[in-house]
């Protein structure tokens, strides 16, 4: 019973500065900003694509989680799919993990995908081979490795696909 409550109070929004407050207390550990960046770090950053949508896990309308979807160049290190959509910088406050939070989110992003991205047909992802927490959460929401990697900045990723 308790999941089915978690789950529909959990949605995916796309930002807008009316979060700022929340998302200035956000926290993660240092031991996972090797992976991933603060979200308004990452939502101010001048040099972000222009077409990158930024998207926030609201947990009973509060901002318990955060995303982007790019397209364009940094996509295309990933996947020569130019229908797809790069997902970057995925975290959970760390005050909100351990609750099925991130995994809630992550099977909501096929439906929202479809709904605010006509055309899309994947969502790609770029996972440190360090990072094995996250890894294993992608996995177990549909993600599929079809052993390919990058050489990212912090080391070698699995590149991972979502048909949506």
């Amino acid at each position: 019973m308790l999941s089915n409550n978690l789950k529909s109070s959990v949605v995916l929004v796309e930002y807008t500065d009316t979060y700022d407050e929340h998302l200035s207390n956000y926290h993660l550990p240092e031991d996972q900003l090797q992976f991933t960046s603060m979200p308004l770090d990452r939502i101010n950053i001048p040099n972000a694509s222009n077409s990158a949508k930024h998207v926030l896990i609201l947990e009973n309308s509060v901002p318990v989680g955060y995303f982007a979807l790019e397209d364009g160049e940094k996509l295309l290190k990933y996947s020569d799919n130019t229908d797809a959509r790069l997902l970057t910088a995925f975290s959970v406050d760390s005050r909100n993990q351990g609750k099925g939070l991130a995994k809630n989110g992550l099977q909501l992003l096929p439906e929202f995908v479809k709904n605010n991205f006509p055309g899309t047909n994947e969502i790609v992802l770029g996972v440190n081979k360090r990072n094995t927490p996250a890894y294993n959460l992608y996995l177990k929401t549909g993600f599929v490795d079809e052993n390919e990697f990058y050489e990212g900045p912090n080391g070698p990723q699995h590149i991972l696909h979502l048909t949506v």
